[in-house]
């Protein structure tokens, strides 16, 4: 009898999640996200692909906006002011909404440059101290917790992105990609960039 009343009670809370899905996606909040970052959440050139991204690393971006500790110029230009009123639920309700969208590559990239670009993700560049991308992010760029997904992101906006920690912007308390992206050079950045750019 408990075994029946335990599979009723989670057929019910995942047809509540089922019906909560669409609500959502018709939300204002959802709305002025996807003013930018695309309807369907995969992002243009300098505003970054949402779909798929760990609800984690969503949320603690969010935080930092909301912080200020993310302080790169479109951070201060939009996403400060984008999340300042936004409660702690509705901004877990975004990050697993974005979470449960299924990503698409960019391939925007320079696919000349792929094969160097997915040397480095995988094996870094030991003589210049580059550790691979792949020991925290994985092996296809699907991160993980809060370690963010990269497989797909447009090639600008991760380019701009290990370019503005090159010039000590931050994102997250604690984040070790400043230092990491201190050690890459203009044609390691293009080359990871460009590679992640076509993975799916």
């Amino acid at each position: 009898m408990k075994r029946i009343g335990l599979k009723l009670a989670i057929t019910a809370v995942a047809a509540c999640l089922v019906l909560a899905v669409p609500a959502l996606a018709d939300s204002a909040a959802v709305r002025n996200c996807t003013w930018c970052h695309g309807t369907d959440a995969q992002g243009y050139t300098v505003a970054p692909r949402l779909a798929g991204q760990r609800p984690q690393y969503t949320l603690n971006q969010i935080r930092s906006f909301h912080e200020h500790t993310r302080d790169n110029p479109f951070s201060r230009q939009y996403m400060w002011n984008a999340v300042a009123a936004l409660d702690p639920n509705t901004a877990r309700d975004l990050a697993n909404y974005f979470a449960s969208i299924q990503p698409k590559p960019a391939n925007d990239g320079d696919s000349a440059l792929a094969a160097k670009g997915k040397r480095i993700f995988m094996d870094g560049i030991p003589e210049a101290n580059i550790v691979s991308c792949y020991a925290c992010h994985g092996p296809n760029g699907e991160g993980i917790r809060e370690i963010p997904r990269l497989g797909g992101l447009a090639y600008f906006y991760v380019k701009a992105r290990l370019e503005q920690w090159n010039k000590g912007y931050h994102s997250t308390a604690g984040s070790p990609m400043p230092l990491v992206a201190s050690h890459l050079g203009p044609e390691e950045i293009e080359a990871l960039a460009s590679y992640l750019s076509f993975v799916r």
